[in-house]
């Protein structure tokens, strides 16, 4: 993959980390409201999809270090 194609890539995958980010936190917000507010019917569900988003980030996350690996391999050749 060329540097510039790398690049676009990275910025792409720095982006979905920090959406991901937002996202991830608003889901464990709900989580702990349902708690609060005794939802008990709802709250598994929004556990499973609080443990989907997390396991979404840590691939994104993975993702934008493996790119920037490889730009910083490009870089040094």
């Amino acid at each position: 993959m060329d540097r510039s194609t790398l690049e676009r890539h990275l910025a792409m995958a720095e982006r979905h980390v920090a959406e991901g980010e937002g996202h991830v936190a608003r889901q464990r917000e709900l989580v702990s409201k349902l708690i609060r507010e005794g939802h008990q019917d709802m709250i598994p569900e929004a556990k499973r999809f609080l443990a989907l988003l997390e396991e979404m980030q840590a691939l994104h996350a993975s993702d934008k270090d493996r790119l920037r690996a490889q730009l910083t391999e490009t870089k040094n050749t």
